[in-house]
């Protein structure tokens, strides 16, 4: 590992230390905050209305949102990242509660799913804020003796620790945020040290699994019906609306969009769960394929610049901490735009940072922060 450069002295026989500040990623920053403004405009987008009845509900919750979510960026840059391995047990018991509590009479249902609190009249899931109690708890996990998974019981024991949430989430049931659990920990154990044949095992369990759910009973058949949907594309009328619609929304874009505010699919509200599941296609139709590549690239700076701190990270920690991070945007930027374009299924897995929703874009914020906060110590 390198040493920090130290500067100039200041003072006779004093030289100043490089101290964290000096090492913000500005250009992670800058692209995360470019996604969470055009996510306001987007979200406005969809959700304004018409000219007799114009709202904007919608957009000043998600900017409420997206300042709270700045503030905690900054905060969690803040802190040293190697204390969260300190709170992790704590946090993820926490967390724990709140999963078995949103499963009893003080939880809400919304569409045959039973994930919130009704709070003051704002909505908390925690399935969003666990996922990063599990990326601290598995990094702490898979660095306390670094050699703990390169045997059997090591990763035995790294996906009962996340077995745990996963079912707790299922029984809500959204299975969209336990494919996300399952991507975290398959991220997080490939950089600690999984070995091919544990992912082989682990590829037929999820097989295994996923079938065993689809004809357990547990989820709806319109649930069932909407994760199938995406293999037969042309009943468009069916389960499969929602993709139908979307993929006519943004093929209507073409190179440069129909303008800002001027989408005829998005303006008639022809795509249901637009300003959430469905944002993307907000930006396909008004923006065009121009539009989408900014989006998209914008996207991948985030992705580069957290796979970047992960390899300079100071620590096995910190490292395999971002990794947590990058599995959790980059699955959840692929299943969204695929579902989006009618390559993946329909599971409800927001857009990150564009998509509406308080629970969503609070904890992408954090995730940012602490990945702002490895880089920000990789010399200290």
């Amino acid at each position: 590992m390198a040493q920090p450069t130290l500067r100039r002295p200041v003072a006779a026989g004093r030289p100043t230390v490089p101290t964290p500040a000096q090492h913000v990623d500005w250009l992670l920053v800058g692209s995360v905050i470019a996604l969470a403004v055009l996510g306001i405009v987007m979200v406005f987008s969809a959700t304004r209305g018409t000219p007799d009845q114009p709202t904007t509900f919608f957009m000043q919750r998600q900017a409420l949102f997206v300042v709270l979510g700045i503030g905690l960026m900054a905060l969690f840059a803040a802190i040293d990242y190697r204390h969260l391995r300190d709170w992790s047990v704590p946090a993820g018991l926490v967390l724990l509660g709140l999963l078995l509590m949103v499963l009893s009479p003080l939880g809400s249902e919304s569409k045959g799913t039973q994930a919130w609190f009704e709070l003051a009249g704002f909505q908390l899931q925690p399935s969003e804020p666990a996922k990063l109690a599990l990326i601290v708890g598995l990094a702490a996990f898979c660095t306390f003796d670094r050699g703990v998974l390169l045997d059997n019981r090591g990763i035995v024991t790294l996906f009962g620790i996340a077995a745990v949430p996963m079912m707790l989430i299922l029984m809500q049931p959204d299975v969209g945020t336990v494919l996300v659990f399952g991507a975290i920990v398959l991220g997080m154990a490939l950089v600690a040290g999984a070995r091919p044949r544990h992912f082989a095992v682990l590829a037929l369990a999820a097989i295994l699994f996923t079938v065993l759910v689809l004809n357990s009973g547990l989820l709806a058949d319109y649930q069932t019906d909407r994760l199938t949907a995406f293999v037969n594309p042309e009943d468009t009328g069916g389960t499969a609306y929602n993709q139908g619609q979307s993929q006519i929304a943004i093929g209507a874009g073409g190179l440069s969009g129909e303008g800002l505010f001027d989408g005829s699919q998005t303006g008639l509200d022809f795509v249901p769960e637009q300003h959430t599941d469905f944002i993307f296609t907000v930006v396909g139709e008004e923006l065009g394929f121009l539009g989408a590549a900014l989006v998209l690239g914008l996207f991948g700076i985030v992705l580069w610049r957290t796979f970047r701190t992960a390899q300079t990270a100071r620590d096995d920690f910190g490292t395999v901490l971002c990794a947590g991070v990058l599995a959790m945007f980059l699955f959840q930027i692929f299943q969204n735009v695929g579902m989006s374009t009618g390559i993946m299924p329909v599971t409800g897995i927001p857009l990150p940072f564009l998509s509406y929703g308080g629970s969503s874009t609070l904890s992408l914020f954090c995730a940012i922060g602490m990945v702002l906060s490895v880089h920000m110590r990789r010399f200290l």
